[in-house]
């Protein structure tokens, strides 16, 4: 059992801050691109119901999870 932990307790811490460092940068440019846009992304969605900028924001949140992802694995 002890050998069972010794190999598998690197990769496990690894992918833990390999995560972390990936919700970082994730986070940083959601908000590089909520300060870059010239209208606040909040006041669109929520009160004016853009559906069609909320569509867009999910595909930009997704492509760079992909992108992040990939980066890591290597």
């Amino acid at each position: 059992m002890m050998d069972w932990v010794t190999q598998h307790t690197r990769p496990i811490v690894d992918s833990l801050i390999y995560s972390a460092v990936g919700t970082v940068i994730l986070l940083l440019f959601f908000w590089f691109i909520e300060k870059v846009l010239p209208f606040s992304m909040q006041k669109e969605i929520a009160e004016d119901h853009n559906v069609s900028l909320g569509i867009i924001l999910a595909a930009f949140i997704i492509g760079l999870s992909l992108i992040i992802s990939s980066a890591i694995r290597g």
